[in-house]
């Protein structure tokens, strides 16, 4: 929610810059839930923890390409460009801006395991910024290198067009999961796995996505 040149994120540089103007009304609904859960377990010892998840992926996810985000919408093209027998498929930007990705099974479980074994602090003798968790893999990726992981989950025999007039957005997002390691979670499925999952989702539920 907030402009940095921190990479990879670490949970204490939340909050500390100034919001980003394309998203800034998201960013105070956010921030506003953030702050009552730190206030509410300063005051009534409650124990809410503020879980920040990286870039999500995976069943269920949004596939309409005027709204998708990056991955669903290369499983899309490189399925119609499959189907479709194109020897193209256009992909935005250069590909060498990386992401961080993580399936939605993981975060789910991910969140489970903070409920059942971390403690956000209550009593003022840590810094409330402890109840911060950064929930991810720990590592990016090249989107060239996803595209190329999609191509081949998906099958597309054609050939990959960046179109670089196109802008690549940040040049890297990256969580540090120190914290979340520390407690003992890591993730159980590998990007790969990942995408195998969400394209068989994608192919078993194509009435739910077409527009």
């Amino acid at each position: 929610s907030t402009q940095s040149t921190w990479e990879p994120m670490c949970e204490e540089h939340l909050l500390t810059g100034k919001l980003e103007p394309t998203n800034d009304a998201y960013a105070i609904a956010k921030i506003s839930g953030i702050l009552m859960c730190k206030s509410y377990n300063r005051q009534h010892g409650t124990n809410f923890v503020a879980a920040m998840p990286t870039n999500q992926y995976g069943p269920g996810d949004n596939f309409n390409l005027q709204g998708s985000h990056v991955l669903p919408a290369m499983i899309r093209k490189f399925h119609e460009g499959k189907v479709n027998n194109s020897p193209t498929v256009e992909l935005w930007g250069t590909g060498v801006a990386r992401r961080e990705f993580l399936l939605v099974n993981d975060t789910a479980d991910a969140l489970v395991y903070l409920m059942n074994h971390f403690d956000a602090p209550k009593d003022g003798s840590k810094k409330d910024e402890d109840m911060f968790v950064n929930v991810g893999v720990g590592k990016d990726i090249s989107i060239k290198e996803v595209a190329e992981m999609v191509k081949e989950v998906v099958e597309y025999p054609g050939e990959i067009v960046w179109n670089s007039s196109m802008p690549d957005g940040a040049p890297r997002k990256l969580l540090n999961v120190d914290r979340l390691t520390k407690v003992g979670w890591k993730p159980k499925h590998s990007l790969r796995e990942g995408i195998a999952l969400s394209y068989k989702w994608f192919l078993d539920n194509q009435d739910r996505y077409r527009s």
